[in-house]
């Protein structure tokens, strides 16, 4: 089963790297292209600014989820290095546990404010939802809540490989 879990979060971690990179990418190349239609073309155009912000929020949210999971992110450890050695388990579940409450907050919240703004459409791209442009906030609220649970219960997987399931496969049959 953790195998399974594993490397179900495996490519769900993948995923997330390779949607966040793509929205950085898009939005790297779409912000210039309105600043040169601005300035050089003499055509302001509406859509660059609204694609930016969504691509803007799942680069934010999907890959914090990513960056969460690889223990990426940025902590303060002045409180801990100053703690007992004992206690070092303790405050790990405790900030695994409070980082669980956050990502649920944002599953759930998110997903109501999805909701609540589903009927309303952008201004500037008329053909899009609000709600669409929030879906990253629960979506990334998920994912996270996923990973704090895959720490909790199999620890930091951050130095680990990722499961090579053919390998495994392989390794079967040659037994």
């Amino acid at each position: 089963m953790k195998n399974l879990v594993l490397g179900v979060n495996d490519a769900i971690y993948r995923a997330c790297i390779i949607v966040a990179s793509l929205a950085i990418v898009v939005m790297a190349l779409i912000i210039p292209w309105g600043v040169f239609s601005r300035y050089a073309l003499g055509q302001g155009l509406g859509w660059p600014e609204p694609i930016s912000v969504m691509l803007m929020g799942i680069f934010t949210f999907i890959g914090a989820a990513a960056g969460y999971r690889a223990s990426a992110h940025m902590a303060v450890t002045s409180l801990t290095d100053r703690l007992p050695k004992g206690l070092e388990p303790l405050f790990t579940l405790f900030v695994r546990l409070a980082m669980g409450a956050i990502a649920l907050f944002m599953l759930i919240w998110g997903y109501k404010l999805c909701v609540a703004t589903w009927n309303q459409f952008l201004s500037t791209l008329p053909s899009v939802r609000v709600g669409i442009s929030y879906m990253p906030i629960p979506v990334g609220g998920f994912i996270t809540l996923l990973f704090v649970i895959e720490q909790i219960l199999y620890g930091d997987q951050n130095k680990r490989r990722a499961v090579d399931f053919e390998a495994v496969e392989e390794a079967k049959e040659a037994v």
